[in-house]
């Protein structure tokens, strides 16, 4: 039997900020900027301007910071684990008890439509480091909709565009990935749909985050909610 036939339906992959939850990376951002001053002895946050976080993963940010204060190449390669690893420490010890209250709205009823269809599964492709992405879904009170090893995350690769092969595999079958034809990105920037198509697979953009419809306009659907996400994937099952 093909994998098609066993495993139909859909994978959808969900990016978390700007997409999911909204306003949650104060702590975020913080644990980041904690950690290149540990790891690196560099404040980065007079840089920050220099670049648009939205879309990119963790490892990427953090190395465009780095180069900006001037940082060798070289130098970010070595430390990019212990980078990571701090993030992640210092973002465990930051990150509020609650993130109920970042949660988008209408996400809750839709995440709970897409679980209750045996033709559906969840995951995730974000930026964040996998487990600074646990914890804040976590605290957000909806990290139980998406299974612990699946997924795409920053910590995978600096590369957002290697994130959706990523996670096609790890929701696959003996050794073959998921089918891209089976697969759909849901996100909130450019950079989400740049990186379904660079895997070849379609992308739904909700303009929740930093842009808006015009500018998610090469997603095969926009919506300006959660909610009006619902008619784009009951159409996608049909």
């Amino acid at each position: 039997m093909s994998l098609g036939s066993a495993a139909p339906g859909l994978l959808l992959l969900f990016d978390v900020d700007g997409t999911l939850v909204s306003r949650a990376t104060e702590a975020h951002s913080a644990a980041l900027h904690q950690a290149l001053r540990e790891v690196h002895h560099v404040d980065a946050r007079r840089l920050e301007h220099s670049i648009d976080p939205a879309g990119r993963t963790d490892g990427e940010i953090a190395r465009l910071l780095l180069l900006n204060a001037g940082v060798p190449a070289e130098t970010i390669d070595e430390r990019a684990g212990a980078v990571r690893e701090a993030s992640t420490r210092i973002y465990a010890e930051l990150c509020p008890p609650s993130l109920a209250n970042t949660v988008l709205p209408g996400v809750v009823e839709l995440l709970d439509w897409c679980s209750g269809l045996e033709s559906v599964r969840l995951s995730l492709v974000t930026g964040n480091f996998e487990p600074i992405a646990r914890i804040k879904l976590k605290a957000a009170g909806i990290g139980h909709y998406f299974p612990a090893g699946q997924g795409g995350f920053g910590s995978d690769s600096e590369d957002r565009a290697a994130l959706p092969p990523r996670a096609r595999r790890r929701a696959g079958q003996a050794g073959v990935s998921f089918p891209r034809a089976q697969t759909i990105v849901i996100g909130d920037t450019p950079r989400d749909i740049a990186c379904a198509r660079a895997d070849a697979l379609r992308c739904f953009a909700v303009s929740t985050g930093p842009h808006g419809p015009h500018e998610l306009s090469d997603a095969d659907g926009v919506a300006e909610s959660a909610a009006q996400l619902r008619p784009l994937l009951e159409a996608a099952l049909s």
